[in-house]
């Protein structure tokens, strides 16, 4: 599974060299069109002589949260006329390119193959695909989401509802994050008040440290 991760972060380096591009996060309006922000900042690579330029939502992250990833011109664009698009804040992600867009399929071929030489078995648990938000079904399944989620976009925050889909009164389970931040816990409150209630962060590094005093 390592060989695998290490063959897929190789392929994605490369690919991302291959074109300039990055991931812009943007919290946006209510009024935000992330749809037509990304086709007008298309246009105006075009009109720069690029052809067929990427830009599209990679990541949804919570209500009004996304991430943009594509040509870094057309990232560019969108932070220049922000205010045109209702989005309130806009960041550049300290990564290599444009993770989740097609500028990525250069890498779909060599996970595909070191995929086909992986046993891969049916989860014992539940284990939720970010392409789809639904359950992964059996082996097959899992390998074509993996190699898929290359050039996908995250469906973070349609995964987190079907994760937590509960019936009326039903209590919802705790939930525990590990390691260091609590983005992902931060991103539970926006996407769900009522789960998040039961939510607890656990720093990894500060039980070694109280370990070792």
């Amino acid at each position: 599974a390592l060989y695998a991760v290490k063959v897929r972060a190789e392929a994605m380096q490369k690919a991302s060299e291959a074109v300039p591009s990055g991931m812009l996060s943007v919290v946006g309006r209510r009024e935000a069109n992330y749809k037509f922000a990304c086709l007008e900042a298309r246009k105006h690579c075009e009109s720069l002589g690029i052809e067929n330029p990427v830009c599209t939502v990679s990541n949804y992250l919570f209500p009004d949260s996304r991430v943009i990833a594509g040509h870094l011109q057309a990232l560019e664009f969108l932070q220049e006329n922000a205010r045109k698009y209702y989005f309130k804040r806009t960041k550049m992600l300290p990564v290599s390119g444009a993770f989740h867009t097609r500028l990525m399929e250069p890498a779909v071929e060599p996970l595909a193959e070191v995929l086909k030489s992986i046993e891969i078995q049916k989860p014992l648990l539940c284990v939720y695909s970010n392409v789809d938000g639904k359950k992964y079904l059996h082996s097959k399944h899992i390998e074509k989401l993996l190699v898929k989620q290359v050039v996908s976009p995250v469906l973070w925050e349609q995964t987190m509802h079907s994760v937590y889909e509960r019936r009326q009164g039903t209590e919802f389970p705790y939930t525990y994050e590990v390691g260091p931040g609590n983005h992902l816990g931060a991103i539970l409150k926006q996407c769900n008040l009522k789960a998040w209630k039961q939510y607890k962060h656990v720093d990894a590094l500060e039980d070694e440290e109280a370990a070792e005093t």
